[in-house]
């Protein structure tokens, strides 16, 4: 089983429901912060990587879990701003594959 785009937005769509009360809701400024929050998370994915190297995410310790759960913080945050912007896991496929075609044949 894989986990697809549409639903991971589903699972943060009934989480951001769930909270709403403490989070504010989904809008353009809340994608404006949320912004910034997946960014301090991909630094603490990074950090790991610095810290403690490579080799330890790759040897499937304690390392690797912490460092998966890390990038599972920036794909929530990831999602919560797609939501927050409306943009559909349809639109991000076609935006998608459209930029990978342009990457494919930039040099």
């Amino acid at each position: 089983m894989s986990l697809n785009f549409d639903e991971m937005q589903e699972m943060q769509r009934r989480l951001q429901e769930q909270y709403v009360d403490k989070w504010g809701g989904l809008c353009p400024a809340k994608g404006r912060d949320t912004l910034l929050w997946m960014m301090i998370e991909a630094g603490e994915a990074a950090d790991i990587i610095k810290k403690e190297g490579d080799g330890s995410i790759l040897a499937q310790d304690g390392s690797r879990h912490h460092f998966v759960e890390e990038l599972c913080d920036v794909m929530m945050y990831f999602n919560d701003i797609l939501l927050c912007y409306n943009i559909t896991p349809k639109e991000l496929e076609t935006v998608y594959r459209e930029k990978h075609e342009r990457n494919m044949k930039r040099w």
